[in-house]
This record gives C-alpha cells, sequence and structure tokens, in this order.
C-alpha cells in the first residue's frame, strides 16, 4: 500500500478567537513532529515525514494556516508568529495584509515557515514559496481582480513552476498553492491553470466564507494553437533549437489528480462579520466612510480548513475533505 501525506489547511485565522480556536483544535488533533532549520535563503525547511508517516496516531503530517489576519485581524506580529508555530503550525501563508503589522518587516526574513505572496514586486521581504524536506512546496500568490495591483498571478506562476521543474524537479513532489483572491470566476480559472502545470492542490483564501465546491480535478481544459499567452518552452530557455513548441505547456506533466476549493473560510469568532464585529462593519456599508474594524467578541468559535490526502510517492492529491464546526468558548476576548 503506498504511503501518504495527510495535510490540513487552516483557512485565514482572524484576530485572538481565530488562534485560540486553531491551538485548541490542534491540540486535540495533532501530535507535533521535529523540525529542523532552514538549509539555505530559498526557504528549504525539513519536517519529519517519515515519522509522520509512520505515526498513525497522528492525525495531520503538515499544517498550513494563512495567518495574513492573526494579529488584531490584520497582519501578524512576531509574538503571534511564535505562538501560532508553538501550536503545530508547520507554513504560514498569508495575503494583501501581511505587511499591516510593521514589525512584519524585523523578521521576515529570518521566518523558516512564513510566507508572502510571491507575485509582490521582487524587492518585497521574504520569500514567495518553500520546499519542506525536498517534498512539500508551498506556494502563496495574491489575485488580481478587484485586488490591489501586483504581478498577474498566472505569470507569476507559470515562471515558479518553470524555474521549479528546471531546478529542483516536479515529479515526486506535492506541489500547493494558497491563492488569496477575491473572485470566484479567477479562482476556478487558476486552479484549472495549476493543474495544466503540475500542482497538487490549489486553495483559496481571503473572502473568509467557505464555499462547497471542494473538489479533485483530474481532467484540464484544452487550449487551441492559436493561445499564446505564455513563452514557448524553447523560448524561456532561450534555446537555439528553431522548432518552436506550440504548447507552452508541454514539458509540465499535470499530477493527474489535483486537490481544489474556492475558498477555504476563516477561523475565529462565528458571529461576525467575516471575523469583524457588526457594528463597525455596518457603519462603513451604510456611509461608505473609513471605519476602524475591530475583532468580534464572540462565544461561538468556528473552524474552517481542509484535510487533503496526497499520494507520497507521485505528489497525487487522492482526497480532500472540508471541516467546518463551531464549538462554545467560555471567554469573550478578541484582538
Amino acid at each position: 500500500m503506498s504511503k501518504t501525506i495527510r495535510t490540513l489547511f487552516l483557512g485565514d485565522l482572524v484576530g485572538r478567537p481565530g488562534r485560540e480556536a486553531v491551538e485548541k483544535f490542534l491540540k486535540e488533533k495533532i501530535s507535533k513532529t521535529d523540525f529542523a532549520k532552514s538549509e539555505n535563503d530559498c526557504a528549504n525547511v525539513s519536517f519529519c515525514v517519515s515519522d509522520a508517516v509512520k505515526n498513525n496516531n497522528r492525525a495531520y503530517d503538515f499544517v498550513i494556516a494563512n495567518v495574513e489576519n492573526a494579529s488584531h485581524g490584520f497582519g501578524l506580529t512576531k509574538k503571534n508568529h511564535d505562538e501560532l508555530h508553538s501550536y503545530g503550525i508547520d507554513c504560514m501563508t498569508s495575503g494583501n495584509h501581511i505587511w499591516d503589522k510593521k514589525d512584519i518587516y524585523t523578521y521576515i526574513d529570518e521566518s523558516e515557515f512564513l510566507i508572502r505572496p510571491y507575485n509582490y514586486h521582487k524587492t518585497a521581504r521574504g520569500v514567495g514559496y518553500r520546499i519542506f524536506n525536498n517534498k512539500i512546496i508551498v506556494i502563496n500568490l495574491l489575485g488580481k481582480t478587484f485586488m490591489q495591483p501586483v504581478v498577474c498571478p498566472f505569470q507569476a506562476l507559470y515562471d515558479i513552476m518553470t524555474h521549479l521543474r528546471l531546478n529542483v524537479g516536479l515529479e515526486n513532489r506535492i506541489v500547493i498553492v494558497d491563492f488569496h483572491a477575491e473572485a470566484t470566476a479567477e479562482k476556478i480559472c487558476f486552479a484549472n491553470f495549476a493543474y495544466s502545470l503540475g500542482v497538487s492542490a490549489v486553495f483559496g483564501t481571503h473572502t473568509h466564507v467557505q464555499t462547497a465546491d471542494e473538489r479533485i480535478i483530474t481532467e484540464g481544459f484544452g487550449l487551441s494553437s492559436e493561445f499564446n499567452c505564455f513563452p514557448k518552452s524553447n523560448e524561456m530557455n532561450n534555446s537555439a533549437n528553431t522548432d518552436v513548441i506550440s504548447n507552452a505547456f508541454a514539458d509540465f506533466a499535470p499530477k493527474k489528480s489535483m486537490a481544489y476549493i474556492t475558498d477555504a473560510g476563516f477561523c475565529g469568532s462565528y458571529d461576525s462579520i467575516i471575523g469583524m464585529e457588526y457594528e463597525s462593519s455596518l457603519k462603513r456599508l451604510v456611509t461608505s466612510i473609513p471605519e476602524r474594524f475591530d475583532v468580534a467578541v464572540s462565544k461561538t468559535r468556528q473552524i474552517n480548513a481542509v484535510c487533503v490526502e496526497f499520494d507520497f510517492e507521485s505528489g497525487f492529491a487522492l482526497e480532500i475533505k472540508r471541516i467546518n464546526f463551531n464549538y462554545n468558548n467560555d471567554e469573550e476576548k478578541a484582538q
């Protein structure tokens, strides 16, 4: 029987309620494996794959969480970064709010677990992807529809995957993308595009509303010979070969099965406006005047996440399950 890797992806953590909900959930579900330090500046981090596979009592072998709203609802402090890692979160992705807490600049280059969206300008601090134990590759990208202008995420993913294919290899690796985007259509189109490049899973984030469209994609869309949005293989490699490859994706091998969900949702206060307090949200929507958002105070906490099982050898996604439940918390604390 083939070995598998069970991965948990937690939707956007919002404030203290989100952190507390995740701490409680992971204490009950996971026993942490040992980590080794990053081997180089490209952000390779080791985790104990062999032990994780052999340990049948461990609920999840690898845990990812989007943390861009984890500190007071906007950004991530160093204190909360360390706190979340201690809960058993192995990789932290983010989004457009990652820069909101200014102390991010003091530690993002040193963090071995945090990723910021790759398609910010090349001078941005931090890294946009990480390779864990030479097996799991996690990539973070921002969408562009209804979002602040960034480098095109489709082009950015094509560039990353081309680089990885040429310098690391993709055949036996698990490639996971956190696509932090607003528009549903963009996310679905991006997922099918990612499938053609050999991605193992695409998890949408940002809207804080969990969608019920989790699926395993096993067949992508075809493209006409006139489609020319991306350079051909020989152009990308500056090859002297004059035989132009008509299909820009010819050198990529789809994983045959890729996990997808449009949005994983969020972890935080259930009685809220996507994690935020009702009155300030209502006032801003009615008046259109900027209003300070406060993290909602609620005794009911929610966990939104997805669990995906990957084949260890091939990187194929075997199964995706949505996680969506609430629990009562005695303390009414926010921020």
